[in-house]
């Protein structure tokens, strides 16, 4: 029974027992944090974005200027052209068909009625034709003509009697005057003119003047050309004018009477009524011309070959693949862009998937800080968008925003990810142009070269020697890739593809000259600083360091044999040593506002916490961190230089007054426990392993100096005794460090404190050395 019972016991343990969960299932609860569905939300939000701005519904224009089509172009959709030139013509042919426009004033011929009338009054007034002005009845004869016989006094007389008669009255003056004005009424209506005007060369920008339609005119009164009357220019010409109004005077006032008025009238007459108005004329013009339809050329489905296979595309060409593209995306069905959306929309997922598995496991950090993770999304879809606006034939310059997205990311984070994420870059560029592999392979290659040439940004050079190299790769794989998918060889297409070549060289250059320009935005957006601006903050000239050198010189020694006790430390494990050597310059200046608190500034003197409670002196000494952290802040050092200060003590405890602050509780009867928590600096911890390197070498400068003999070995031990206390403390959880890197640690220090302890030889005249 006891055995059974034993069996049952083990087995319901065995039972009991869970494995750890597996790859999916430890995704699949990340997944259901709130935050994890924010990423996502971004990532769909960017998506969406991207397929807006590359136009996802719809296939890309593939062609550009210069480019062989492999085999003959035939046209997918029905479409037409319209033929400027034949457009043109006819336009221009129905402009100067068009009917001029002319301002009839008849006001000229009023005055004239009027002034008749006045004579016809004096006429009219006088009972005699003896007592009739010789001077005004003149002007009722015909001119001297040789034909003409001169009429005599008695004739005269008699014609006077006549026209006497007709205005004798006053109603008899009034009936004159209404048929008078009847007879001008066509004349003023219709206006005359001697011979049509010409429209200036230089108001529609033609060689020389322009006659309009030479039977038609239009006719407006002056001010108001709403409503323009159409005429015959046959009726209006003066003489034929002249010629009507005779005839009116015959039905007005029969052929003898009307002669008479005629001969005064005809040479008081205007020379015309009629003046050009030049721009309701060239209204006109434009108005005739809008009404002729486009002259269209057809090009059917099937039949019209667009390009011909191993013929550069010119600019023509390219004109007319662009209408037949046209006409295709007006034809597409609402089906056919749901499924190209969905398409891109799955590109989109792969490629997000890809790069998301990927910082997952190499550069969490990414996912966790959403700043980081929203500024990474937003450079992205920036450089999609640059990338699609730069793109144009005529500029074809897409490389420019991948390249500088490619080094931005590599100086922000590091050169695998910006690989990855260029590289899925370039694949997102190329299918939204439409461009084939080739394309892509020229992209890649001058990306790939400049992100592994970027390295640590020591000098300004660097980015142009980067750019110069991978301009080379740039151009020589395009002249490559032309040979490899055997473009023809003629002398106009090996032009073309030195061209191409040519202006990828230069591309690259310029983008790395915008990179260099950008490179203090870029560490300031992404909080990170380059060699080159390391070199300029750690310049001992910099007031904070210069003012540390006053307050606390001994705090300043200190900081400088740090830096380079970490800087070698760094470089043994792969780190940035100058960046965690300026950070040591800066780590402690915190120390500047009580400098006679710390052992390193007291000298030969008293010291100053055996008048403090251990408690209180806790709080001195943990206050350089906050203190430090605020002076970085107000002469805007950068984030990083900060989180060393704020770091390189992590949350260790303050042993030397923990342990005095344990002593006094001890002996107190009515002191309790120490709270242990109380005498811990307020982190956090190490967050990468520059700063867990600073705390390490900052810890084992300061311990070293209190050795009495500091031998190798006693070196060694303390070393390895500082990293132990700090790991087994938990101080190395939250920065990646490795045991293996952290060996390497404990061994450069060891090395580079020994050379600093290393033992002398006593000269004969000293007594120490």
């Amino acid at each position: 029974m006891s055995t059974s019972g034993q069996r049952r016991t083990r087995i319901e343990r065995v039972a009991a027992l869970e494995l750890p969960p597996n790859f999916w299932e430890r995704l699949w609860e990340r997944v259901q944090h709130g935050d994890v569905w924010l990423r996502v939300a971004m990532c769909a939000l960017a998506a969406v974005v991207m397929w807006g701005v590359i136009e996802g519904w719809n296939p890309p224009f593939p062609y550009r200027t210069g480019a062989t089509p492999p085999r003959d172009v035939v046209a997918k959709t029905s479409f037409s052209v319209v033929d400027d030139i034949k457009t043109d013509q006819a336009r221009e042919q129905a402009r100067n068909q068009a009917a001029f426009v002319y301002i009839n004033d008849p006001t000229p011929l009023v005055q004239l009625r009027a002034q008749m009338m006045n004579v016809i009054d004096e006429i009219g007034n006088t009972a005699k034709f003896a007592d009739l002005r010789a001077a005004l009845w003149a002007g009722f004869q015909p001119p001297p003509m040789e034909n003409v016989e001169k009429q005599t006094p008695e004739q005269q007389a008699d014609e006077f009697d006549k026209l006497h008669a007709l205005v004798d009255t006053k109603e008899e003056l009034a009936s004159f005057e209404g048929k008078l004005a009847k007879a001008f009424v066509n004349l003023e209506k219709d206006g005359f003119f001697t011979e049509p005007e010409q429209l200036s060369a230089k108001l529609i920008g033609a060689s020389e003047p322009v006659q309009g339609d030479p039977a038609l005119i239009k006719t407006h009164p002056p001010g108001n050309a709403k409503w323009p009357l159409r005429i015959n220019v046959s009726q209006i010409r003066k003489d034929a004018a002249i010629a009507e109004l005779h005839t009116q005077l015959k039905e007005e006032f029969g052929a003898e009477i009307a002669q008479l008025l005629f001969n005064w009238l005809k040479p008081k007459l205007p020379a015309k009524t009629l003046t050009l108005d030049e721009a309701e004329t060239i209204k006109a013009r434009e108005e005739e011309a809008g009404k002729i339809e486009p002259v269209k050329i057809p090009y059917p489905a099937g039949e019209a070959d667009l390009a011909k296979a191993g013929e550069p595309l010119q600019p023509a060409t390219i004109e007319l693949l662009r209408k037949e593209y046209e006409a295709t995306l007006a034809q597409r069905a609402f089906e056919d862009k749901l499924y190209r959306s969905l398409a891109v929309f799955g590109m989109f997922f792969a490629l997000f998937t890809l790069a998301g598995f990927y910082i997952y496991f190499r550069n969490p950090v990414l996912l966790v800080d959403l700043r980081k993770f929203t500024r990474l999304l937003v450079l992205f879809m920036a450089a999609v968008a640059l990338a699609m606006m730069a793109s144009g034939d005529r500029l074809r310059a897409e490389m420019i925003p991948i390249l500088v997205f490619g080094m931005t990311v590599a100086i922000a984070y590091n050169q695998e990810l910006a690989l990855l994420l260029t590289a899925a870059l370039g694949l997102v560029i190329v299918i939204a142009l439409g461009q084939d592999l080739s394309a892509y392979v020229i992209l890649l290659s001058a990306s790939a070269t400049s992100i592994l040439l970027l390295g640590r940004v020591r000098t300004r050079s660097r980015l142009i020697y980067v750019g110069l190299i991978a301009g080379s790769v740039a151009a020589l794989t395009a002249i490559g890739v032309s040979v490899v998918t055997n473009q023809p060889s003629n002398l106009q297409m090996i032009f073309h593809i030195v061209r191409e070549a040519h202006r990828d060289f230069w591309w690259t250059i310029f983008a790395a000259f915008l990179v260099l320009g950008l490179l203090p935005f870029i560490e300031k957006t992404f909080d990170v600083l380059t060699d080159l601006s390391l070199f300029e903050i750690g310049d001992p000239s910099h007031p904070l360091l210069q003012e540390l050198v006053r307050r606390a010189p001994g705090t300043y020694n200190h900081s400088i044999n740090v830096a380079s006790l970490a800087e070698a430390a760094a470089e043994a494990i792969g780190a940035r040593g100058l960046l965690v050597r300026v950070g040591a310059y800066f780590h402690d200046i915190g120390k500047m506002l009580k400098p006679g608190y710390f052992v390193e500034n007291q000298g030969m003197g008293a010291n100053r916490h055996e008048s403090l409670l251990p408690a209180m002196s806790t709080l001195v000494i943990i206050a350089h961190i906050k203190d430090g952290a605020d002076l970085a802040r107000q002469h805007h050092l950068p984030l990083p230089i900060i989180e060393f200060i704020q770091q390189h003590h992590g949350t260790t405890l303050v042993e030397y007054f923990y342990k005095r602050a344990s002593e006094q509780s001890e002996a107190d009867p009515h002191g309790g426990e120490v709270d242990e928590t109380s005498f811990r600096y307020p982190g956090p911890k190490p967050q990468t392993k520059e700063s867990a390197v600073l705390m390490l070498a900052d810890a084992s400068e300061s311990a070293s100096r209190a050795l009495v003999d500091p031998t190798p070995g006693r070196i060694e031990g303390l070393v390895h005794d500082l990293a132990m206390k700090r790991l087994l403390d938990g101080q190395f959880d939250e920065c990646g460090v490795t045991l293996q890197e952290l060996n390497a640690i404990e061994d450069s220090l060891i090395k580079s404190l020994t050379a600093v302890y290393h033992g002398r030889v006593k000269y004969p005249d000293q007594r120490t050395a």
